[in-house]
């Protein structure tokens, strides 16, 4: 997906087409941030020519839904 999204880039604010890609894993709220559990991922894509990021959510892309069973054993998991 990462290279997916780095192929077809074009910066909203300066329209330079060049782009960092990297996923990030964050907690949510609840249990999961008392435990430190991160289950919540996305993908931060920064301009390199001005800086500006773009914030995508792979579970968005890939089509999978959030309260799926497959969300529920990577929770348990960890993959």
């Amino acid at each position: 997906m990462e290279q997916i999204i780095a192929n077809r880039f074009i910066c909203a604010k300066c329209k330079h087409n060049e782009c960092h890609v990297k996923e990030v894993a964050m907690s949510g709220t609840g249990l999961s941030k008392l435990f430190d559990i991160e289950y919540n991922h996305f993908l931060f894509v920064s301009c390199l020519n001005c800086g500006f990021v773009e914030v995508y959510n792979p579970d968005i892309l890939h089509g999978k839904k959030t309260g799926s069973l497959g969300t529920a054993l990577d929770l348990l998991f960890g993959n």
